[in-house]
């Protein structure tokens, strides 16, 4: 079994905190395809998953260039693993066993709820430091954050990468549907504990393509999606 992972970033001068991404990740072992100036992270993983030299059973990581991976390798390499079950759809570090009509995955009352899963290492650009996201204990979900999804090469062609026709945005709310199109395929969705510095607060939250998407999610889903 082969690790890949399909970074996109915005130049090949890369920054430090992408340039320790890749490093880390080689040195566990896994293959990093890197995509420069993408105009869709939906045709960006595609051409990733091209770039594969992958079967069936290999694993394919998706993920954002601005992350900081803490486990040590053997801790990267068991939450990992949980991809190759044949249950398993698509695994990552934080998410909801409950998408309700918002779509929002980390509506606050819900987490209050205890029905999120995972957790994450945030930087926070205003204070300069960084703060834990407990979310909640691992396990099953049916929507994943989309800072890192990985998924046997089989199940992303399955799932497939092509965006929506009712998507209008480029870059926004594909690890929704990525991760609720391999529920309702009857795969099984987890957090793994793998430890992750994600230095971003989600600025992007707040841009026009995230509320057309995300609208566009909602009316052309049926929702809440629960385990």
């Amino acid at each position: 079994m082969k690790l890949f992972a399909i970074i996109c970033t915005r130049t090949k001068d890369l920054s430090p905190t992408t340039s320790t991404l890749v490093n880390t990740l080689s040195s566990y072992g896994v293959e990093v395809k890197l995509l420069v100036n993408q105009q869709s992270i939906f045709d960006a993983y595609q051409k990733g998953l091209e770039k594969c030299d992958a079967k069936d059973k290999d694993i394919i990581i998706c993920c954002h260039d601005d992350l900081e991976l803490k486990s040590t390798k053997s801790q990267f390499l068991v939450g990992i693993s949980k991809c190759v079950s044949q249950e398993t759809g698509i695994v990552g570090i934080a998410g909801t066993t409950l998408l309700d009509s918002d779509a929002v995955w980390w509506n606050q009352e819900r987490w209050q709820a205890g029905l999120h899963r995972g957790f994450v290492i945030h930087y926070n650009n205003e204070h300069k430091k960084l703060h834990d996201t407990h979310y909640g204990s691992h396990g099953q979900v049916v929507a994943l954050d989309g800072l890192f999804l990985a998924a046997r090469k089989e199940v992303w062609e399955t799932v497939g990468f092509k965006k929506p026709p009712y998507f209008e945005g480029e870059w926004d709310f594909y690890d929704i549907h990525y991760t609720t199109t391999a529920h309702h395929l009857g795969f099984k969705n987890y957090t793994v504990p793998i430890k992750m510095i994600h230095y971003s607060s989600g600025e992007l939250v707040g841009r026009d393509s995230w509320h057309k998407n995300r609208n566009a999610f909602i009316n052309n889903t049926k929702l809440p999606i629960r385990i």
